[in-house]
């Protein structure tokens, strides 16, 4: 089964040769989508590179910032892979994980995985950050009747076909809890791994704010009760 990974791009011009020799070093049938949400920086002309030398990766850049939803939109529109994953351009999260990830939708045991960061290794987030996370998740587990750890990772993965058919609407950060919104609604359940978090300072370019968790518990309504 070939995976697609989506790889949303926004002035990730110092850490994207590494990230993206880390994705290639995975050896899993793969398509890499890159999708460069119109970068101030050389982020473009380093995919543009990159994409020249790997006939596997797909490059797309938007002519307007968007948002990290409406890339993961643009990269699922051309993903050609039964399973799809998004990874992000930073070097927080490790693709060496994609094996335990991947497997149990390989082996036809499960639909959707999730990989967790409260359940693997990490470095210590911001103490805010973690509550906020925290809470988001426990706000999932309430609305939906389920049980999982970390409803706001980046490791979302499932079958092409679901992700298509949840009909993403979110252009900013707000994705993350629509995913999991509309995955759980449908009646999907969410197989949880634990995966390895280095997460990265503001000062080193981390761009999650904490009023984005207000508009994360807008969006959790909303997908419950309104849609």
């Amino acid at each position: 089964m070939q995976l697609s990974v989506i790889m949303p791009c926004y002035n990730e011009a110092a850490t994207l040769p590494a990230i993206l020799e880390k994705v290639r070093a995975v050896k899993l049938d793969k398509q890499i989508v890159a999708v460069d949400d119109h970068s101030s920086d050389k982020t473009f002309e380093i995919l543009e590179r990159e994409a020249a030398r790997d006939p596997a990766m797909v490059v797309v850049r938007h002519p307007a910032n968007r948002g990290k939803g409406a890339a993961v939109r643009s990269g699922l529109a051309r993903a050609t892979g039964e399973i799809v994953i998004i990874q992000d351009a930073d070097l927080e999260y490790d693709p060496e994980d994609y094996y335990e990830l991947v497997r149990p939708i390989a082996e036809g045991r499960v639909n959707v995985v999730f990989g967790s960061r409260f359940l693997g290794r990490h470095t210590g987030m911001y103490f805010w950050n973690a509550l906020g996370n925290k809470s988001l998740t426990f706000l999932t587990n309430f609305l939906f009747n389920c049980w999982l750890s970390d409803m706001e990772t980046c490791y979302k993965v499932m079958r092409t076909e679901i992700m298509r058919d949840l009909d993403l609407k979110s252009n900013d950060f707000r994705l993350e809890p629509e995913i999991a919104a509309k995955v759980l609604k449908r009646g999907h359940r969410i197989y949880e791994v634990p995966v390895s978090y280095l997460g990265r300072t503001y000062e080193e370019g981390k761009k999650m704010k904490p009023s984005q968790g207000f508009y994360a518990i807008m969006a959790l309504l909303q997908y419950r009760f309104l849609e």
